[in-house]
């Protein structure tokens, strides 16, 4: 049985979850200028393969961070369903999950497109 709280508790993770996923994708960003940098400069071979290894290191977060999100959303999806079969359709949690559920879904799509 869902409860409210269950669902906020599911809301907050898929917002987390998009924030963790935005800060993997400017570290990426980050990280593959400095590559660019380093490799202009002609830095020690030791140093720019290191900083290749981070750079890899972020680029695998990523799909990993797709992997959760989309089982969060699931897992709010099927919170909010349960609710809404109780009878329960109204309040600021609600509403708050239904906004959560578009913004996500607007974050996944985008990124498997």
């Amino acid at each position: 049985m869902a409860t409210l709280r269950n669902l906020k508790i599911k809301t907050s993770t898929c917002k987390r979850i998009v924030k963790e996923l935005h800060s993997y994708e400017k570290e990426v960003e980050r990280e593959t200028a400095k590559t660019a940098d380093m490799k202009e400069k002609g830095a020690d071979p030791y140093d720019l393969k290191q900083q290749e290894n981070v750079l890899a290191e972020s680029r695998m977060m990523i799909p990993d961070c797709h992997k959760r999100l989309e089982a969060a959303l699931a897992d709010l999806k099927g919170a909010l369903a349960e609710l809404e079969e109780s009878n329960e359709k109204e309040g600021p949690e609600i509403d708050d999950a239904r906004n959560t559920i578009a913004e996500v879904e607007k974050v996944v799509g985008t990124t498997e497109a």
